[in-house]
């Protein structure tokens, strides 16, 4: 069955089946990402969520998309459709059957359709009354990490010297071309500030934090912070070129993010890739 005609059919969050049950748990996620005007993959919604296979999702955002606009026509005005935040890796672009998509498109096209659509959810005032029309609460508060205290810092362990040297000769690890090895480690950004490795080419300042298997949980939870920071360093140093190029700040672990921090990526924005 295609993913449209599955959005179609699907009924509303207020049942039983498994997929309106994982709708009432996907809808607060949803609202989540919109309140920080982040997009999410459905690989990353199905890491919430639990599930094993998330090709799935499409009739849980079929339910989600049923209930808004139910619920717009009970007050009488459009909601935006929140499940287009849910998003391809690769594409960066929903899929067919969120309901501002309609009929072949060119990816161009797609893409200029897609942008308004996200800036209306993304300004979208009422998520929190959705969110109380369907008697459900907002998504679990994220803190932020605590900060390091600097007083006791350590030498560079050799676990993460190997690990950083690593990715920087093989930037295909996390996702980037061969062409851009080796990559600069300790390249000092003019903040002062100083990543793991950078890779530079005419089309790309990219960033990578990269933290060791011998990181604890609160060390990769500053990693993903350290990536939001880098990630504006490099987009502000391309303001003042006036440059056109991709700039972006990767995290790169030696392992598995742990499950408590999936909620933190996915609402940073951040990619994180895991090295096993």
């Amino acid at each position: 069955m295609s993913e449209h005609r599955t959005s179609s059919i699907a009924k509303n969050i207020f049942g039983n089946s498994l997929y309106q049950i994982r709708a009432r748990s996907a809808l607060p996620i949803l609202v989540r990402q919109a309140l920080a005007s982040e997009k999410i993959s459905y690989g990353d919604l199905a890491k919430e969520l639990d599930m094993p296979n998330a090709r799935n999702l499409n009739w849980v955002l079929g339910s989600i998309g049923k209930t808004l606009l139910e619920l717009g026509e009970k007050w009488q005005e459009e909601i935006p459709p929140i499940q287009g935040i849910v998003v391809g890796q690769q594409t960066g672009l929903p899929g067919d059957g969120v309901n501002f998509i309609i009929g072949k498109l060119d990816p161009r096209q797609k893409e200029a359709i897609v942008q308004e659509k996200l800036g209306s959810v993304f300004s979208y005032p009422r998520w929190l009354d959705v969110l109380e029309a369907c008697e459900l609460s907002p998504a679990k508060p994220l803190n932020p990490p605590e900060p390091p205290d600097h007083r006791s810092r350590t030498r560079e362990s050799e676990a993460h010297k190997r690990f950083k040297n690593y990715i920087a000769r093989y930037p295909e690890a996390v996702g980037l071309k061969k062409s851009l090895a080796p990559g600069e480690t300790e390249h000092k950004l003019p903040s002062g500030d100083i990543p793991d490795v950078l890779f530079q080419s005419a089309r790309c300042r990219i960033a990578v934090e990269v933290k060791s298997r011998i990181s604890s949980e609160d060390d990769l939870r500053r990693g993903l912070f350290q990536c939001i920071k880098y990630r504006a360093i490099l987009r502000a140093c391309r303001s003042l070129e006036g440059g056109t190029y991709e700039a972006d700040a990767l995290l790169a672990i030696e392992g598995s993010l742990p499950k408590e921090l999936i909620p933190v990526k996915n609402t940073l924005g951040v990619k994180v890739f895991e090295i096993k």
